[in-house]
C-alpha cells in the first residue's frame, strides 16, 4: 500500500510502499477513501507533539470502509462505512473516560497521525472504539472533514446553552467557520457571520447566515449589540486581535 509519511521531525513527505497491515485485537482495517488535510497535521510534520515516533503518516479526518476486523471486535462489520477523527482511542476506565469525555483520556489517549499512522495512506488500522458510522447519503469526501472540523464547531455550539432564536456569531468563514454557520442556522439560531471585507458575504448568506458583519466597514461588537448581543461567539479565526474586537458584542451571560 502507499503511505505518505515523514521520517523525522521537520522532514519532507515521502511516499513509501508498505505491506497492507493486519488489524490486532480490538482494531479494524479501514480502506481509506478520503482524508482531509488539517492544520493540526503540522504537529506531526514539525514534531511539535512530545514523543512522536517516526516514521509517521499524518491524517485524522478519515473516511473509508471497514475491510477487516481484529479479534474481539463487536458491533461493526466488514463493508461498513466509517470515519475516524482526532479521537483515535481511549482507555475506558480513567476519570475522564468514566465521564464520557474520551478525548481527554488520561491514560491511553490516541490520536491518528500522532499515536499511530493516520489517513495519509491507502489503509488505516484504528481501534474499534474510535469509529463513527457514516450514512450512505454522505460521500467520503464530504464526511472526512466532519471528523475534525465538523466536531470542532458542532460540539461547542451544542454545549453552549444557546437556544433557538439566540444570536450566535461565527468569527471567520474558512475551513471551520463555514461549517459553524451551517450548524448554527440548522440549530435554529440567528446566525451572524463576521469576516473582513464583503467578498464572503454571498457565501455566508448561502450557508444560512441571517446577518453579515464586515469588520473593515464597522465595529463588529457594536453591530452585535444592535442585534441584541450574542449569546455565543464561535471564534474560528486564529487572531487574538480579531477575537478581542468582538468580545464587547456578547450579550448578558454570553
Amino acid at each position: 500500500m502507499r503511505v505518505a509519511r515523514v521520517t523525522r521531525a521537520k522532514g519532507p513527505f515521502e511516499v513509501a510502499e508498505l505491506p497492507v497491515p493486519e488489524p490486532g485485537p480490538g482494531s479494524v482495517r479501514i480502506k481509506v477513501e478520503a482524508c482531509g488535510i488539517c492544520h493540526s497535521d503540522s504537529i506531526t510534520k514539525e514534531g511539535i507533539w512530545p514523543g512522536i515516533q517516526y516514521p509517521r503518516a499524518p491524517g485524522h479526518e478519515v473516511a473509508g470502509v471497514i475491510e477487516a476486523l481484529g479479534a474481539g471486535v463487536a458491533g461493526w462489520n466488514a463493508g461498513q462505512r466509517v470515519g475516524v477523527g482526532w479521537h483515535g482511542g481511549h482507555c475506558g476506565y480513567c476519570d475522564s473516560c468514566r465521564r464520557g469525555d474520551f478525548v481527554t483520556c488520561q491514560v491511553a489517549l490516541q490520536i491518528p497521525g500522532i499515536s499511530y499512522d493516520g489517513g495519509y495512506a491507502d489503509y488505516l488500522i484504528a481501534p474499534a472504539g474510535a469509529l463513527a458510522a457514516i450514512p450512505d447519503g454522505l460521500s467520503a469526501v464530504e464526511a472526512a472533514p466532519l471528523m475534525c472540523a465538523g466536531v470542532t464547531t458542532f460540539n461547542p455550539l451544542r454545549h453552549s446553552g444557546a437556544r433557538p432564536g439566540d444570536v450566535v456569531a461565527v468569527l471567520g468563514i474558512g475551513g471551520l467557520g463555514h461549517l459553524g454557520i451551517q450548524f448554527a442556522a440548522k440549530m435554529g439560531y440567528r446566525a451572524v457571520a463576521i469576516a473582513r471585507g464583503q467578498d464572503k458575504a454571498p457565501l455566508a448568506r448561502t450557508l444560512g447566515a441571517q446577518h453579515y458583519i464586515d469588520t473593515e466597514a464597522s465595529d463588529p461588537a457594536a453591530e452585535l449589540l444592535k442585534l441584541g448581543g450574542a449569546r455565543v461567539i464561535l471564534a474560528t479565526a486564529t487572531s487574538a486581535s480579531a477575537m478581542t474586537a468582538v468580545l464587547g458584542g456578547l450579550g448578558v451571560d454570553g
